[in-house]
């Protein structure tokens, strides 16, 4: 594939950081992360979500709309590829899980306002985890405002991702079962996920690939 912009995502903890930063610089891609450890709502969120979700929502669409104004509209001119661990869609989805039936429709509003400009990926990645699997990840890196999730809201996240695939027709949605694989400690999985993604053609609309 001929792959320009390429969208690296997963429920939290399944390794799509790592797994962009990595492919990004074997290959040489301009990598766009997401910027949320300063945010000042998240530990505030996973201690009373329905306090803070509003604001946090809010404040993740404003600093995901200027981040992909500044980096993703903007490329560099020496390197043809862009890699990314989150896309645009992410405020809409986690928004509906969290947020009240009113506040909802209010935060989609502003969201259609700005979600048409924005550029769409050449192929999406998704990894997917159990959600027992993601919750040994999120313990295993020890960040201290994430001990307190609770399975069932990571549960909905995961629904509300599939639920938006299907709806996909302007672009590939690749969806890799990660579960029996250790691509972060084990190189051979490795290479194995990344020629996944590299190495086909994937048409608009939903594939799934079982690893190994």
């Amino acid at each position: 594939m001929d792959i320009r912009f390429l969208v690296i995502e997963g429920n939290i903890g399944a390794g799509k950081t790592t797994l962009a930063t990595r492919m990004s610089g074997e290959l040489n891609a301009k990598l766009v992360l997401e910027q949320f450890a300063d945010n000042p709502f998240l530990p505030k969120f996973y201690a009373d979500q329905e306090r803070y979700s509003f604001p946090l929502e809010l404040s993740f669409l404003a600093d995901r709309y200027n981040q992909i104004k500044k980096e993703v509209l903007q490329p560099e001119l020496f390197r043809s590829m862009l890699i990314s661990d989150y896309y645009f869609t992410k405020s809409a989805i986690f928004a509906q899980n969290t947020l009240q039936e009113d506040e909802y429709r209010l935060f989609r509003r502003l969201f259609n306002i700005v979600f048409e400009s924005l550029p769409k990926p050449d192929l999406y990645v998704y990894l997917y985890l159990t959600v027992d699997n993601l919750m040994k990840n999120i313990r295993k890196r020890g960040r201290d405002y994430e001990q307190q999730i609770d399975p069932a809201y990571l549960e909905k996240i995961q629904t509300g991702y599939f639920d938006y695939f299907r709806q996909v027709t302007q672009f590939p949605v690749l969806i890799i079962d990660t579960n029996q694989i250790d691509f972060v400690n084990n190189e051979e999985n490795y290479l194995l996920l990344k020629k996944t993604i590299l190495g086909n053609d994937y048409k608009a609309g939903i594939q799934r690939v079982i690893l190994p």
